[in-house]
């Protein structure tokens, strides 16, 4: 609370001052607004009625995403009232004491410097001890912490103590390392947090669901920033894959799901020889409209490599203004067309256009790593002659075959798409598919998977940033547990906002 002297004379600073105390407001306001969403839907979970209640396992992967979502806001209300500060006074919690039985390590945090300003030596009286929770693979640990203090004894200029090491969970348990090993468990390994709660506790260690929960929300929100600087980064580039896949997610106190989805923007150069890292950025939203799609992209000029989804139409519609973008499409999926005819039966004019298909992919092959120059000269010669065969073949059957029957629906869609088929042909960076993505988006669907869905929209927010962080990690031969615990660290020591693209997984020096 500020006295009036406290206040500067200076109007202008009265002002700036006015100004910032509106906004903070402004921003609390919002973020009660968010709490009290979310402790509705606690009280709809916990207290339904009896038909709508979900079955226990459920309910703890409910409960697990809405605690993280709330951790998150409680981290983002802790960083805007003390921005500069990552020590505050320990908060209420059911932490217990660390089991004996596991190994301490002890550090020592001295001062830096045992000389007193008077000139003599400064001697120690005791020191301040504290115990975090640390893993390494398959074992945990205890990090003993020792800062001693010192004074002096020919003079009585008070006490000397090394400052306490910032921290992620502010007076908690574990390190920056711990919480890594429980987001890569849970969104590389696909761990939910109680079953992560129930291993850790094997080895005599007795973590609640609802703090590894608070740890999680904490580090999304500590890492939203790097997730906004890859996406950004990625949208830099001119040529990038996208795709969607279903996210769902529980409608609280039901039985039931909503479907919401993942948006995966994903750059790979690899394939031409470009200079750019591979990376992959999921984004949630509410729904699969193709709004959502240009919403991701804004800011974006180049060519976009998708599949035939028909959201994506509106990035090229005459009418779209902004934004210059061009569709490459997939062969993989026109390919997937005709497969799925020749499995109900004998379909030659199918096996036919799969064994065309298959010619353009054996020559792409001796293509890989070839700079776009090479490519596209190569494709120039010898692709442009089979699409321009295939195209002769697309329409003799297409006049012939009727296009309601499985057949014509198929050689419809190869026809639709025709143009942005073969945009490979004018530019040696497009690829023949859109593989990248896919092959990229597939952790999520493990992960859904075995966590079924996601508890809330923000739960799903939070599972994209640390999964887009992770799979690039991957992508970049990275080892996210390192990453992450250097990243982690990284941050909660003040590492500057303008140099948070240092902070990307490939500037991450230790390749795996």
């Amino acid at each position: 609370m500020l006295d009036a002297a406290d206040l500067p004379n200076d109007i202008a600073e009265l002002k700036a001052m006015l100004i910032a105390a509106t906004a903070l407001g402004l921003r609390k306001d919002e973020r009660i607004e968010r709490l009290e969403k979310l402790v509705a839907a606690f009280k709809q979970a916990a207290f339904g009625r009896k038909s709508e209640k979900s079955d226990p396992e459920q309910f703890d992967l409910a409960l697990e995403d809405l605690e993280t979502a709330i951790a998150a806001i409680h981290a983002e209300d802790e960083a805007d009232t003390a921005p500069n500060k990552r020590v505050s006074k320990p908060r209420a919690a059911n932490r217990g004491s660390l089991p004996k039985h596991l190994p301490r390590i002890d550090e020592v945090i001295e001062p830096e410097s045992l000389i007193c300003a008077c000139g003599g030596c400064l001697h120690r009286i005791g020191e301040d001890v504290c115990e975090r929770l640390d893993v390494v693979p398959a074992q945990f640990r205890v990090i003993v912490t020792h800062r001693p203090k010192y004074a002096c004894r020919s003079c009585s200029d008070g006490v000397v103590q090394a400052p306490a090491p910032a921290r992620l969970i502010p007076a908690g348990l574990p390190t920056e390392a711990t919480v890594a090993h429980v987001l890569v468990s849970k969104y590389a390994d696909h761990l939910p947090l109680y079953r992560q709660a129930q291993i850790i506790a094997r080895q005599g260690v007795d973590l609640d669901r609802s703090t590894l929960s608070d740890w999680v929300g904490r580090a999304a929100f500590e890492l939203r920033p790097v997730f906004d600087a890859l996406i950004a980064d990625l949208k830099r580039s001119n040529k990038l894959f996208m795709d969607e896949t279903r996210a769902p997610v529980l409608d609280p106190g039901s039985r039931k799901t909503k479907t919401g989805y993942f948006w995966a923007l994903a750059r790979d150069d690899r394939p031409w020889g470009g200079n750019a890292p591979p990376g992959v950025a999921f984004t949630y939203a509410p729904g699969r409209a193709g709004h959502y799609a240009e919403q991701i992209l804004q800011g974006f000029t180049g060519v976009l490599q998708v599949d035939g989804y028909a959201g994506y139409n509106r990035l090229i519609a005459p009418e779209h203004i902004g934004q210059n973008i061009q569709l490459a499409y997939c062969w993989a999926h026109a390919r997937r067309k005709l497969v799925e005819i020749t499995r109900t039966g004998a379909a030659p004019i199918a096996e036919e256009g799969v064994k065309r298909i298959g010619e353009l992919y054996k020559f792409e092959a001796e293509l890989r790593g070839l700079n776009p120059e090479a490519r596209l000269t190569a494709r120039q010669e010898r692709s442009k002659p089979l699409i321009v065969e295939m195209k002769a073949w697309l329409a003799h059957h297409r006049a012939r075959v009727s296009a309601k029957a499985p057949l014509g629906e198929a050689l419809k869609y190869i026809a639709k798409y025709w143009d942005g088929l073969c945009l490979f042909l004018s530019d040696g960076r497009i690829e023949l598919d859109n593989n990248s993505v896919e092959r990229a988006i597939r952790p999520i669907a493990l992960n859904r998977k075995n966590a079924l869905f996601a508890g809330h929209e923000a739960g799903a927010q939070n599972w994209g940033i640390i999964a887009s962080l992770i799979e690039t990690c991957k992508l970049n031969s990275v080892d996210p547990q390192k990453w992450l615990t250097s990243t982690l660290t990284a941050i909660v020591n003040g590492h500057k906002q303008h140099l948070i693209h240092q902070l990307l997984p490939w500037n991450y020096p230790d390749k795996v």
